[in-house]
């Protein structure tokens, strides 16, 4: 009884409430006028049925109407006490059906069933209290009716309307007994009936929002796994795609939605019978070629004879650059123990050649041809010495020690140290573009070593014919969002092939004839240590430029 009342109290039951009352007057203006109008037309004097003039009738119906009317104006104005308002309704409802059996014949009346009326809506709207209530208020003015009949109370403002009274207080207590169990019984199917359907809709409201919950949890959950997800229809168009799948593929849900598979993304197949999960490349929107690993499986969808699948896929361009680097750090592990194997073994003879040349040089000095093959002894020792030093140096990486420098200080000093050397080409023109007072946050001897190997790489690329090196540093933010200082190191040059650029930053790999490959994999090793990053942007006689940035302290 109180979780009833207490439901009944809510916003959303008040609402019901309401709109029940607007459906509960408009079906008392319709069932009265309906069963008084019907009435009136079908009678006749050769029938027994007990109606008021017909003028009358009208005028019941015109009041009717006028109340009906006020109750519902009243109505948009009530909602705080609107169960009040409902209990108020259904009283008058009862008082009227009892004032229109009374007029009609009394225990002869063929309009008993409307008391049915109010005991049925009071029920379904108020439950339990309301059909008790209207039951025993329809109950006791029956009771009334069968009591003034008996006592021979009649109506005289309708001449001739009346038969011949009770004929005994037995057959009073009969028409009582039984209109009113029937009065209760209905009252209580009415309160039962009603409140099972609220339990029913309270339990579905429960599974919806259960079920709605599900849905959002199961959807967050394939919106936010990081395996991109596909699923296609028997005819092998996509139906619907995750958040995963548009970053790996660049192709938006609502862009793909009923696009055939195949026309999109040809490699994914499912001709391969083998349990290992194939590995294929896929062009992203942007015409971007990315390595992936996917599966498929076939859905079972209820109710749907047709074949449904879905595949699940990822992007394995991470785990391809970590296989690299374990591949890049195997190879250094061979070369650090080659380089120690060379340092011991060559290090020590190429310093005594070195030196005994340099002796005999200076005892043949006048002696011009023995002159120049020492020369090139003590020239050819140097260049060996040099590249010992690459090996050691690529071998056994030091770890940055890290402070604020001046960038024009470290690039100044790299520039004098280049234009010292024998090799350095006259013919380069540096150009400079750095700000006054730029700092930057990195191993200044590591720093120098990037500029040394880049701006000579950039010197040797030119060649005879010289040419133009262009050097700009500024402040910039990487694709990681990672604020540094940025170079840029350029060249006019000849450019490097498209074929090659993957390749350049490999140890061992050079396309210069004296050269021994490890210049550009000391750079990027230098970078990676800073956990910084370089790219390379060239083109065909159009030049080359270098990009690196050494990120600031976090």
């Amino acid at each position: 009884m109180q979780t009833v009342k207490k439901t009944t109290q809510t916003p959303q039951a008040l609402l019901l409430l309401k709109r029940q009352l607007h459906w509960h007057l408009l079906l008392r203006v319709v069932v009265l006028s309906l069963l008084l109008g019907i009435s009136a037309v079908l009678s006749s004097e050769n029938q027994s049925l007990i109606l008021p003039p017909h003028n009358y009738i009208a005028y019941f119906i015109s009041g009717l109407y006028i109340f009906t009317i006020l109750s519902a104006l009243s109505l948009r104005y009530v909602f705080k006490n609107l169960t009040n308002f409902a209990y108020a309704q259904f009283i008058i409802d009862s008082v009227l059906a009892t004032c229109l059996v009374y007029f009609t014949g009394g225990s002869q009346s063929i309009f008993i069933i409307i008391y049915f009326f109010p005991i049925i809506t009071g029920g379904i709207m108020l439950f339990r209290t309301g059909g008790l209530l209207m039951a025993s208020i329809s109950t006791f003015g029956y009771a009334l009716i069968l009591a003034l009949e008996y006592y021979g109370y009649h109506p005289n403002i309708f001449p001739g309307m009346w038969t011949k009274p009770l004929p005994s207080i037995f057959a009073a207590l009969n028409y009582f007994t039984i209109h009113g169990i029937s009065f209760f019984l209905v009252a209580i199917l009415s309160f039962l009936l009603s409140e099972r359907l609220l339990k029913t809709e309270a339990a579905l409201s429960r599974t919806v929002l259960d079920l709605d919950r599900l849905s959002i949890l199961y959807k967050q959950i394939i919106n936010d796994i990081s395996t991109g997800i596909i699923t296609i229809d028997a005819s092998g168009r996509i139906n619907s795609s995750n958040r995963a799948s548009e970053e790996i593929t660049g192709y938006p849900s609502d862009e793909i939605i009923h696009m055939p598979l195949v026309k999109l993304f040809p490699n994914l197949t499912r001709n391969d019978g083998s349990n290992i999960r194939p590995q294929v490349s896929m062009a992203r929107k942007n015409g971007e070629i990315i390595p992936i690993g996917y599966s498929w499986a076939k859905l079972n969808m209820p109710a749907e004879s047709e074949d449904f699948w879905v595949y699940t896929f990822q992007d394995l361009s991470q785990i391809k650059m970590m296989e690299d680097q374990v591949r890049q750090a195997e190879k250094m592990a061979a070369i650090g123990e080659m380089a120690a194997g060379i340092a011991h073994e060559f290090r020590n003879p190429l310093a005594a050649m070195s030196g005994a040349a340099q002796v005999l040089a200076m005892e043949n000095s006048t002696n011009t041809a023995t002159q120049g093959l020492l020369k090139i002894i003590i020239r050819e020792c140097d260049r060996m010495e040099d590249s010992i030093s690459d090996f050691l140096q690529f071998s056994r990486p030091t770890i940055p020690k890290k402070k604020w420098f001046s960038v024009n200080g470290i690039i100044q000093e790299t520039l004098d140290l280049l234009q010292q050397k024998q090799n350095w080409n006259n013919k380069c023109t540096v150009e400079l573009s750095v700000p006054d007072k730029l700092d930057c946050w990195a191993d200044p001897l590591q720093t120098k070593q990037l500029l040394l190997n880049l701006i000579d790489n950039a010197s040797n690329v030119l060649g005879e014919e010289g040419g133009r090196i262009q050097i700009s540093v500024q402040e910039s933010t990487d694709k990681n969002s990672r604020t540094g200082i940025c170079f840029k190191i350029s060249d006019n040059g000849p450019g490097v092939q498209q074929a090659i650029q993957e390749k350049i930053f490999e140890p061992f790999f050079t396309t210069r004839e004296n050269g021994t490959g490890l210049g550009l994999a000391i750079v990027r090793q230098i970078i990676n240590k800073h956990e910084g990053t370089i790219s390379i942007d060239s083109q065909d006689n159009k030049g080359t430029t270098f990009t690196f940035l050494l990120p600031f302290p976090t």
